[in-house]
């Protein structure tokens, strides 16, 4: 046995269908959209909330492998020379 309702067709069994069975499911069919509408703007919130983090992500390390290639300090170092004990 299924646990799903059988589907309506309001012209076909319109004689089945009381008017509070219509106020119902009206009142299911904005409902339902005000959630739609919730998760539509949960859903931009959240993209904007990960392209703002990569971008943050993308940024630091772009900052960081520019700040590594211009460090000289390792360019001048000599090494210092072996005294011998001899």
């Amino acid at each position: 046995m299924s646990d799903t309702l059988p589907k309506l067709d309001l012209k076909k069994d319109q004689r089945k269908v009381t008017p509070t069975d219509l106020i119902n499911m009206k009142r299911v069919e904005e409902v339902n959209l005000q959630r739609v509408t919730k998760l539509k703007q949960i859903r931009k919130r959240n993209i904007f909330t990960a392209a703002f983090l990569a971008f943050g992500v993308i940024g630091i390390y772009a900052y960081t492998i520019g700040a590594v290639k211009q460090e000289e300090f390792l360019d001048d170092f000599n090494e210092p020379e072996k005294i011998n004990t001899e």
